[in-house]
């Protein structure tokens, strides 16, 4: 939807091909991409580095937003740039978006498991599902702006205390002890509520991080998508009607299958080859590597580092 809505749509059907548009956003083509992406949990590191960056040059405007979902907010790179926003203080909006979704399931049949990789990611399950509560807040808080000084604080008390005793005790104290403002949850497909609840946190003169939290539903409105929760994330030419996708024309192997097929038959000749993915198994082609070799098969999260410096160590004992 972004790049049909920012002047591609008349290009969308050159998507990830030869001289068409980048299937990701990309700084070179289009004034609307502010920065190139590629994976995931990147996005509140580079906002908060193009506020300060704002703010270095002098710019009047600086509303720097970062949107990121619930499966990307596990990484650990979004955990490092959230526990820099309390040290920085910079100003700085984080969308945290709530569907329950993952592009890609981690912690495939493997030594790692079969549940999400990691426990942070189970943990910010938990510490999402907390029921709505903005509405009833907003009014409170906006009623105390004409109040008294003396007052305001008594109503900030409160308003606290609201907040710790829906979101429950991990909600949102872990993004305000992180430094952020926490605002939420709220329904993101209520218009008439998200949109002035923007318009308020951008017109704010504060410069305090402030993240909010909005709760959607993949594939809403539309029935075929919302009936394949687990699919649909990235689709091939499909029946608009019916949801059903064209099947791919046969060919040559893809280069993942290729390198799959290939790091298999190394590891039959060797027992000392492992497989490690960063929550991308069928992207790397180590769905299938894991299948023949569950024990040597890791998959250790959204963390590109960990897993670069977890390989090092695996390979320092031989």
């Amino acid at each position: 939807p972004h790049k049909m809505l920012t002047g591609r749509r008349n290009r969308f059907d050159s998507l990830r091909q030869w001289k068409g548009i980048s299937g990701f956003t990309k700084r070179s083509e289009s004034e609307f991409d502010c920065f190139g992406a590629g994976h995931s949990s990147t996005s509140i590191s580079a906002v908060q580095g193009m506020s300060v960056g704002k703010q270095l040059t002098g710019k009047k405007r600086n509303n720097c937003i970062a949107v990121i979902g619930d499966g990307a907010i596990t990484g650990g790179m979004a955990y490092e740039a959230m526990n820099c926003a309390g040290y920085l203080n910079t100003r700085m909006l984080v969308i945290l978006n709530e569907n329950g979704q993952v592009s890609l399931p981690t912690g495939t049949p493997s030594a790692a498991g079969v549940i999400p990789a990691g426990a942070l990611s189970g943990y910010t399950s938990q510490l999402l599902s907390s029921r709505p509560f903005l509405d009833a807040r907003s009014v409170a808080k906006s009623v105390s702006r004409l109040l008294p000084e003396d007052l305001q604080r008594i109503t900030r008390k409160i308003d606290e205390f609201g907040r710790g005793f829906v979101s429950g005790e991990e909600g949102a104290v872990l993004f305000e002890e992180l430094g952020f403002y926490y605002i939420g949850p709220i329904d993101g497909h209520d218009l008439e509520n998200l949109i002035p609840i923007l318009q308020n946190v951008r017109d704010t003169d504060g410069k305090k991080p402030v993240l909010l939290h909005v709760k959607t539903e993949k594939g809403y409105g539309y029935p075929p998508a919302l009936r394949a929760s687990d699919r649909m994330h990235g689709v091939a030419k499909f029946n608009v009607d019916t949801g059903v996708q064209q099947k791919r024309k046969s060919g040559p192997p893809s280069y993942t299958k290729v390198f799959a097929d290939t790091l298999c038959e190394l590891a039959r000749q060797d027992p000392g080859v492992v497989g490690i993915t960063a929550a991308m198994p069928g992207g790397t082609g180590m769905d299938i590597f894991g299948k023949f070799f569950p024990k040597r098969t890791f998959d250790v999260g959204i963390a590109e580092q960990h897993a670069v410096t977890f390989a090092a160590g695996v390979a320092g004992e031989g």
